[in-house]
């Protein structure tokens, strides 16, 4: 039987190939993958046997600490006895002389609650009855007491003295920002120009305008350009009655 080289030769080759390939896609992948796992299983022997003395080191230190904290407990604590024989002595001074001052701080004490009670109840009645009139104010606002308002701002607006014109104008020269017009409804589209008109001529000059509805104001206008500012509502009227109600009383607005 004749052998055939050439086959024979491409085996090897094949072969040898096919032995690279290995070697060079599985077998150094796996080796250098080995290899990797060993160093770092190393690592973690060596953190491990570190982490080991660092145990051993503190438990050492906290065995030491412990003992001087024995040690000053026990020192501590025959001080504390000594000083709370001493405070014993000193409360019991004190407490006979509070015992002798109590009734009569008890006796003063009520006088001054009674009084304070009775204000509080004044200041409370007379905020609740302000109360209630703003919200009965703002339930009866219809379209007629609308129209009423704006007309008694526009009627304002004509009575300002010249400073106040010149103040006004100076505002809105300043300031490149609208005129904001807050009331506590919505002015209509028709009574928009009348009022903005209005504004125009007590100013002197031109100007641009936002609206805004604010119900806070209870059933008033106001303007501000600028920092400029110039406003009426029924919610002023309450203020000013309230206030001459604590002259009267004796007693201060607590700001909100």
């Amino acid at each position: 039987m004749s052998i055939n080289w050439f086959t024979v030769i491409a085996q090897i080759v094949n072969f040898l190939v096919l032995a690279w390939l290995l070697k060079r896609f599985l077998y150094k992948p796996v080796l250098n993958a080995i290899d990797e796992r060993e160093k770092r299983i190393a690592s973690q022997i060596g953190d491990a046997e570190k982490k080991e003395a660092d145990a051993k080191t503190e438990k050492e230190t906290f065995r030491k600490k412990n003992e001087d904290f024995d040690r000053q407990r026990t020192a501590l604590i025959d001080k504390a006895l000594e000083e709370t024989k001493a405070e014993k002595q000193r409360l019991l001074e004190e407490a006979r002389k509070e015992a002798t001052d109590l009734s009569k701080k008890m006796a003063e004490a009520l006088k001054e609650n009674q009084e304070n009670l009775v204000k509080k109840i004044a200041e409370k009645a007379k905020d609740e009855v302000f109360v209630i009139v703003g919200k009965t104010l703002k339930d009866l606002a219809n379209i007629a007491l609308e129209q009423q308002i704006v007309d008694v701002f526009t009627g304002h607006l004509k009575n300002l003295n010249e400073n106040e014109k010149k103040d006004l104008g100076t505002a809105l020269a300043k300031s490149a920002a609208p005129v904001i017009i807050r009331t506590t409804f919505d002015i209509t589209a028709a009574q928009q120009p009348g009022l903005e008109q209005s504004i125009k001529d007590a100013a002197g000059t031109d100007a641009t305008f936002k609206f805004q509805t604010v119900p806070e104001l209870i059933s008033g206008i106001e303007l501000n350009a600028g920092g400029y500012k110039i406003a009426w509502s029924i919610s002023e009227y309450l203020e000013s009655v309230k206030n001459s109600i604590n002259e009267i009383t004796g007693t201060k607005t607590v700001e909100k």
